[in-house]
């Protein structure tokens, strides 16, 4: 195993601004007198003003869909109100009937590009809290289990129950927290919004899937531009390779891609190499394959499109992403490639023989750290072999025809 010149300690604690940071919110929450208390009767449960606080990406919010539909049903006649990023806006189909309201916050430290700096966060806390106050919430959920931040926002917008999971820096802002486990972010999810109405549940994908909705217009415009390419209706077998991901040590060589695109093209499959705006490079790169059945589609979809594309295919691949958790969501096979992230709690919720998951050869995966300064030289997702992936594709039963 190779010597990394900057590796982050893991073992290391917070450094002094977080250890401030924490200090202090832990404080002012003492002071404040945040915990105890909050909880709903059972005569205005049925219809409470419910806030649900997600502030994560396209990928967590596809995990919050089960939780979300679950909490609908149980509560038709509640109002719930869903607080989001306004980045994952794509994603929203996969809550499709589930929430009221839709509040969008630019929620400090998820945002993509710079970060707003401590005046403008604290700023933006106190102008939400105003504003949240005003629609009298009965009860807060905060779905991410360490996002002080958001339940902060609940105490200071009044919400009088405020439940959440039991994290330093987050519990002392709830009335009700519960114990983290190491699950799924999915089953965390269900076993918030069951903990609300005090009911029991099994979070599992087979009870409470992923979904996403899409429309005859996103299916007929993915069809369309199958037809447009290929110049055949009902493309199969039809594989997606979306070599892309939010952290870029999450990524999978280039040449190793290629080589999958290139065996799958031998296979008799059609490949399509997908990615967003900011991908094009890397998925011009990828299909740069001496083969007219692989596509380059970088930059070329929306979402919903993607979504589309993805539930005609029979295979979806890449490393750990919102996309292949869109595959999933939209029914189609796939395999995912990990390495610094754990797939039991970030993993394909769905059937693990038609969901693959390729992890890291390196004792160390998954570490959880994505601040590895020096990535080039870092082999974690890199030293998956081609043969481990090209096996997971064969065993999700793609049907090729070597």
């Amino acid at each position: 195993m190779p010597a990394y010149p900057n590796p982050p300690d893991l073992n290391a604690r917070p450094n002094g601004k977080a250890r401030l940071r924490a200090g202090l919110t832990r404080g002012l929450a003492r002071l404040m007198h945040s915990s105890g208390g909050g909880e709903l009767s059972p005569e205005r449960l049925p219809t409470a003003r419910i806030l649900v606080i997600r502030p994560d990406h396209l990928g967590d919010l596809l995990f919050l869909g089960p939780a979300m539909r679950w909490l609908r049903a149980r509560l038709p006649d509640a109002h719930i109100a869903l607080a989001v990023g306004p980045w994952v806006k794509p994603a929203l189909p996969g809550l499709a009937g589930t929430y009221d309201e839709l509040i969008e916050i630019p929620f400090p430290a998820f945002e993509r590009g710079e970060r707003a700096g401590a005046a403008s966060r604290w700023g933006l806390l106190w102008r939400w809290a105003a504003r949240l106050k005003r629609r009298r919430f009965d009860a807060a959920l905060i779905a991410r289990p360490d996002h002080w931040w958001g339940a902060m926002l609940a105490r200071f917008a009044g919400v009088p129950l405020r439940l959440g999971f039991d994290t330093p820096e987050t519990a002392p802002w709830l009335t009700r927290a519960l114990p983290t486990a190491h699950e799924h972010a999915a089953a965390s999810n269900l076993r918030l919004v069951a903990a609300l109405t005090n009911d029991s549940l099994n979070p599992n994908p087979a009870d409470h899937p992923l979904r996403f909705q899409l429309s005859p217009r996103d299916l007929g415009e993915a069809d369309a531009l199958l037809f447009d390419i290929f110049g055949v209706d009902n493309v199969h077998p039809l594989a997606v390779i979306h070599p892309g991901s939010g952290a870029a040590i999450k990524l999978w060589e280039i040449e190793k891609w290629r080589e999958i695109a290139r065996r799958l093209a031998d296979a008799r499959a059609r490949v399509l190499i997908t990615g967003g705006p900011g991908e094009t490079e890397l998925t011009r790169a990828v299909a740069a394959v001496s083969s007219g059945n692989v596509i380059d589609l970088g930059g070329q979809t929306s979402f919903a499109v993607l979504g589309a594309l993805l539930h005609r295919a029979d295979l979806a691949l890449g490393p750990d992403s919102g996309p292949l958790h869109l595959a999933v969501a939209v029914g189609t096979p796939t395999v995912h490639l990990y390495g610094p992230a754990d797939p039991t709690l970030f993993g394909p919720w769905g059937d693990p023989p038609r969901h693959r998951v390729i992890m890291s050869p390196w004792r160390c995966a998954p570490c959880g750290k994505f601040d590895w300064l020096d990535l080039p030289a870092h082999g974690c997702v890199r030293d998956i072999s081609i043969d481990s992936v090209w096996r997971a594709a064969e065993d999700v039963r793609l049907p090729i025809h070597n």
